[in-house]
Formats: C-alpha cells, structure tokens, sequence
C-alpha cells in the first residue's frame, strides 16, 4: 500500500513511520513538508501521491495554549483534518485519524467506551471532538482515541509526553511533580502503530475505537512503577487538579476502555508491559 503519514516529526507520528516503512510505500511528511492547514496545500500533496492511506499525527497539543489562541488549536486540530479528510476521499483512500481522551468531561467511574457522552471542558478537547465528526464523515475513517502516550522520541527528539519527561526526572534522580488524582490509560506509540497497521491489513471495520493500553492507573502510581522498573528512588511532588495552575480543565477520570478494538482482533498489551518494553529496551 501507499501510506501517506503527517506529523512524522512528534512521538506518534514517528512510530507511524517505522511501523509503515518496512513494507509500504511510505510518504513521510513533516510541517516543513506539508502544511496541513493550508486547504490548497494538502489537496495538492494528496492529489500528487494518491495514497490509498492517509494517517494524520498532527495535532496541536499545547492543551493550555488552546485557552488563549483557540484559532490556531481549531485551525489544525479539526479544519486541517476536514481538509485531509475530504483530500483523502477524493482520491478513494481510507483516512486514519488520532483523537484524545480529552473529548471527555472525566466524570465517570469506569474506562469510557465508544458509544459513551462527550463532554469536553476545554478549547482543545472541543477541537479534537470536532476532528472526530468530520473524519468520521469521510466514506473510509478509523479515528481513534489516544491519550498519556509515551515511546521513543521523534527525529527531533524535542517532545517527550508527560510519563517520558517523568522517567527522565527519575532516572535523574531529581524530583518529580505528579498528579495523583488523574487516573489514565498510559499509551505506548510502537503499539498504537501495531494496531493501526493490524486495522489496515485486516480491512477492520471502520470507525471509532479507543486505542490505549489496557488497564487504568493514576500518575502517582505510574511513577511508583517507573522507580521500581529503573531501580531509583521516588521523590515525586503531588498535584491536584485542585492545587494545580492549569489553564484548561483536566479531566479527573480520563481511562478508557479498548475491548471494541479487542473484538476487532486486536489486543494491545497492559500498560504495565507497555511500560517495562519502554523503560528496559
């Protein structure tokens, strides 16, 4: 297949690629590459290579910078996947789209599933639900939900996640600050890539699935893990959402549930697991 990935430069868009690039004719496309915020551009690029997959990994994550400049966070999380969407039709290729856990309001007691209420509380978690509606009104969508991912570092080597700047204080020795009120879904990039390609090889149904690791755990706990795995002492700083200065709303419960991609034959590994490949290899 001919894959067309954007984003390769960020820590999921970067496991995208080498999972692709063995066996597929992969086109890799970076922002100095591809604009995908430029309507015209992106017509254009998908019109040039016509891909038979289109898999976006670009995203504006700066959750709290989304409170002062919702433009630019609408401009890329949602008009820019229309664009890719519609571009992606128009050559009859699937387009595979990456969502958050932040679509949610976290006031639930259990994993959220698919079918489950959206509520988001913040500019970014708006603008990744919009992203959702219009992938999904493409006649070939998979979106699917990730959240708290973790992996090996893009090209750049610049953005880490949350649990990989974590590990990083640890192993430093130094001290880390942790929420111990979030509870999440820790994702590994090299196994949302396996479940990607597993979908597109096995012609999955298409839709909505959440793609996380299994099991749901809390950032203090995750750091415990982390310690232990790397033979460090802990030294964590607690947080609240409560004591926290955030500009955008957290959500406080933000696991989610990944037994539908699991009926679409796909298992992906406990976080703990995830966590040691991480951590040892």
């Amino acid at each position: 297949m001919k894959v067309l990935v954007t984003g390769v430069g960020g820590l999921l868009g970067a496991a995208i690629a080498r999972e692709f690039a063995a066996d597929h004719d992969l086109i890799a496309l970076g922002r100095p590459q591809l604009d995908i915020t430029d309507d015209g551009a992106v017509k254009a690029a998908v019109g040039e290579h016509r891909p038979s997959i289109v898999i976006n990994c670009a995203a504006y994550n700066d959750v709290d910078g989304a409170e002062d400049d919702p433009t630019a966070a609408l401009r890329l999380n949602a008009f820019a996947v229309l664009s890719l969407s519609r571009a992606a039709a128009s050559v009859g290729a699937t387009i595979v789209h990456f969502s958050s856990d932040f679509v949610f309001d976290g006031e639930s007691d259990r994993p959220y599933r698919e079918e489950d209420r959206t509520n988001p509380r913040s500019i970014y978690g708006a603008s990744k639900l919009l992203a959702d509606w219009f992938a999904l009104e493409a006649p070939s969508a998979y979106v699917l939900r990730v959240e708290s991912l973790f992996g090996p570092p893009g090209p750049n080597g610049a953005r880490r996640g949350s649990l990989g700047t974590i590990a990083e204080r640890i192993r430093a020795g130094e001290e880390a600050p942790v929420f111990v009120d979030r509870t999440v879904s820790p994702t590994y990039t090299p196994d949302v890539a396996r479940a990607v390609r597993a979908l597109i090889e096995r012609d999955a149904p298409r839709g909505l699935y959440h793609c996380v690791n299994g099991g749901a755990t809390t950032w203090a706990t995750i750091a415990e893990r982390i310690a232990a795995i790397v033979g460090k002492p802990l030294k964590i700083r607690p947080l609240t959402l409560e004591t926290a200065t955030l500009r955008a709303r957290r959500p406080r419960y933000c696991a989610m549930s990944n037994a539908k991609l699991a009926r679409a034959g796909v298992v992906m590994p406990s976080w703990q697991e995830a966590l040691e490949r991480f951590l040892l290899n």
